[in-house]
């Protein structure tokens, strides 16, 4: 069972969700720093994550999985989503610099195919990055966030995956140590559970962040060559994104 891209849009938009946006996004700028002239992409529900990197990636996508759904992302101007099949990505080879995967991996009913389409679309010096529910964590285990659903993971379980998929796992972090719920006094002090979770129970916190790097040496991923590929359409505010095929 997994969400719709209108849950998760109300979710970052209770305190519970502002707080999760800001550590999660904390994180992400502290790993990927200026992404200036880098061709960064979000699958899943990664807007929350994105926002900050307008301005500097370039270009900047948001894909949404067809069975999630997509919403307007941002709302006035030009949209930056696009409705996508999740292993069928509108991206050119080797053209990506950046993914981020948020809210996807625990919910795709095909994690390896989905890996290695990442691993087509990927430049050589480029990275992914995975936030995914912690299998040992108790977010995982409440249903009060999007992180409560689907399959969560744990480190051993997502590295073998990602090997697999001819990834290098990089760097390993963790996130999100406060209980995942809409308290005053929990989400006054989201950064002290932040540190305190890292010092005295890192293993048990809410997701898992994962930074990957493909085996550039290793054989390319078998798939099929029948499949009609789709294209990124730019998509005018108001206008609801759709999927098309590639000319």
């Amino acid at each position: 069972m997994h969400l719709d891209a209108a849950d998760l849009k109300e979710f970052y938009a209770c305190p519970l969700g502002r707080v999760v946006r800001r550590l999660l996004g904390a994180r992400l700028r502290a790993k990927w720093g200026d992404l200036k002239s880098c061709r960064t992409f979000g699958l899943g529900y990664a807007t929350p994550f994105l926002a900050p990197f307008r301005g500097e990636a370039e270009p900047l996508g948001a894909l949404m999985p067809a069975h999630l759904g997509a919403v307007l992302w941002p709302e006035t101007g030009q949209s930056l989503s696009v409705l996508v099949e999740d292993t069928e990505l509108p991206l050119i080879d080797e053209r990506a610099d950046r993914v981020l995967l948020v809210h996807m991996l625990e919910w795709s009913q095909k994690p390896l195919e989905l890996l290695r389409e990442l691993w087509r679309v990927l430049a050589p010096n480029g990275r992914i990055l995975l936030v995914v529910p912690n299998r040992r964590g108790l977010w995982a285990r409440v249903d009060t966030t999007p992180f409560g659903y689907g399959s969560p993971f744990s480190r051993r379980q997502l590295s073998r995956l990602l090997k697999d998929a001819m990834f290098s796992p990089e760097a390993w972090d963790y996130a999100l140590f406060m209980p995942p719920f809409n308290w005053r006094m929990l989400l006054k002090w989201p950064v002290f559970w932040e540190r305190l979770g890292l010092l005295l129970w890192p293993t048990f916190s809410g997701v898992i962040m994962v930074e990957a790097t493909k085996q550039v040496y290793a054989a390319i991923p078998a798939r099929e060559t029948s499949k009609v590929r789709r294209r990124i359409v730019p998509v005018p505010a108001g206008v609801t994104p759709q999927i098309l095929p590639r000319q």
